[in-house]
């Protein structure tokens, strides 16, 4: 598969100009109008000083001007970033720091202030100035947009990604599902996450579909939007997800298609969205480094219990040991991902560029398989079962523990909102487990540790509890982590008296 961004919208501009290529809260575009616009948005760009190989970062809601901006800056070989408007001014600051963008294309919700932040009247003015940029020979290998990781555990990392590694999932996907004119995606994750721009504009570009972005994060307002406008597949976040099925009032019996992206969905959840809507869950296991989707569950409804999906055919995906071996299909092992080196899809998929560092350095990956930092297991199907981040894994006395199993476990507990569990010093056992929670009605340690022993060894069940009114959580409704040891020193206790560390239930 070859190609550009710009090329992109060639066939739907041949077989159906004027059918509706994007539609958001402002309006929509067709084929015809969102090429136009696009041209537009590269002449606005390039009268902004930018050229190939310059950073256009965008700190915008989910709306035309986003899509519109990004195929514009694709189309002048620009290096497309995003900052996210619900991120603090000191966070929009680290990402404009690590990336020294030339421009920043500021919404309301942009805190940044510079010579280089273009307001929305400002980038409007521009592209309504209507000049049109040079034409820029555009290498689909070269960089063209810096994904960054959730920085959940400290900075996020830069990953930079090609135009061909950026078109290549919703090639992929299109040919696997089916996908054609039919198609309406619609996504309200941000699309300041580059995953989400592949997954909306190009995915459904490449099909001849629509993609529609939605600007609500509540349920209710989500599923609003699906309704009125014939969302045939959606894509939401587990928080979203366990909203849903506390929902019975809501009707998406008219989606055909939902999935579950950004942590892993537990099959009690899956049960309780098919009891209460009727609905079936796709399970997704995506990276920043692939980009987008690693695996899904198949088109034609099959799950297995605990997996996120079935690995893409354009990858290879397995767990390796500690020292770079290959483990046997089934065994436990960080997760590496290469080419597919079989298959209709053989060696099209291409490594990361590198990381984006500070000074606009970019560092190449060394040669093989890409290392993703996640522990599981991948069967001899290709099923794909994520037990956690490795650098989350908990050394209990010489055994792991790994969170996101047993926050699994405390997510069925009917008065729990959110938890969080991870390890903290211990001299004799290296580390105990610990867990914060955010509860809306009574609940004690006794009870959740309780609760665990019924479905954990005893090794895994926390041994220390806090209780907090909210987590930190990313846009992708993943959970800050680097805060969580202060967190727990002023969480409430649970089931004793007092406050602080040396309060919380502690139940051996």
């Amino acid at each position: 598969m070859t190609g550009t961004i710009a090329g992109v919208l060639g066939p739907a501009l041949a077989d159906r100009p004027h059918a509706p290529a994007v539609v958001a809260p402002s309006g929509s575009l067709t084929y015809a109008e969102l090429d136009a616009a696009a041209d537009a948005a590269a002449g606005a760009l390039w009268d902004l000083g930018i050229r190939p190989g310059d950073r256009v970062a965008a700190c915008l809601p989910n709306d035309l001007d986003i899509v519109v901006a990004f195929h514009g800056a694709q189309r002048i070989g620009a290096i497309w970033l995003g900052i996210g408007e619900a991120y603090t001014r000191a966070e929009q600051e680290q990402l404009r720091a690590l990336s020294t963008p030339r421009v920043v294309l500021g919404g309301a919700h942009c805190a940044l202030s510079g010579l280089e932040v273009v307001d929305s009247a400002r980038w409007a003015r521009s592209v309504r100035a209507g000049s049109r940029a040079p034409g820029v020979p555009i290498d689909p290998y070269a960089p063209a947009a810096i994904a960054f990781t959730s920085g959940t555990t400290g900075t996020p990392k830069g990953i930079v990604h090609s135009q061909h590694n950026l078109l290549l999932p919703g090639a992929v996907l299109g040919a696997t599902r089916g996908w054609g004119p039919d198609l309406r995606k619609g996504d309200s994750l941000p699309m300041t996450i580059l995953n989400l721009l592949v997954l909306s504009t190009l995915t459904t570009a490449q099909a001849q579909g629509c993609a529609v972005l939605i600007d609500r994060r509540d349920i209710g307002g989500i599923v609003d939007r699906v309704r009125a406008h014939d969302v045939t597949v959606w894509n939401g976040a587990l928080p979203q997800i366990y909203d849903l099925a506390r929902r019975p009032d809501l009707d998406l019996s008219s989606l055909p298609e939902l999935w579950s992206g950004g942590s892993d969905c537990p099959d009690e959840l899956r049960q309780a969205v098919r009891d209460v809507h009727g609905l079936a869950i796709h399970s997704t296991y995506g990276l920043t480094e692939a980009p987008t989707v690693v695996a899904i569950d198949p088109v034609d409804g099959r799950t297995r219990p605990r997996a996120s999906g079935v690995v893409l055919p354009h990858l290879d995906l397995a767990g390796y040991d500690d020292d770079g071996v290959r483990q046997p299909a089934g065994a436990i092992g960080e997760f590496r991902v290469a080419a597919a080196s079989a298959g209709d899809w053989a060696d099209q998929w291409r490594a990361p560029l590198g990381e984006w560092r500070s000074g606009a350095v970019v560092s190449h990956q060394p040669p093989g398989a890409v290392v993703t930092g996640d522990v599981g297991t991948v069967d001899a199907g290709g099923w794909v079962t994520v037990l956690d981040r490795k650098t989350l894994v908990i050394v209990r006395g010489g055994a792991n523990v790994y969170p996101a199993e047993v926050e699994r476990v405390l997510r069925l507990h009917p008065r729990l909102d959110a938890a969080v569990v991870f390890g903290v010093p211990d001299d004799r056992l290296g580390q105990r487990v610990a867990a914060l929670v955010v509860a809306t009605g009574p609940v004690t340690g006794a009870e959740l540790t309780a609760l665990c022993r019924e479905r954990l060894a005893r090794y895994k069940v926390p041994q220390v509890w806090g209780r907090v009114d909210a987590l930190s959580t990313n846009p992708m409704g993943k959970v800050n982590r680097s805060g969580l040891a202060a967190a727990l020193r002023a969480a409430a206790p649970l089931g004793t008296a007092g406050s602080g560390p040396d309060a919380t239930s502690r139940c051996t």
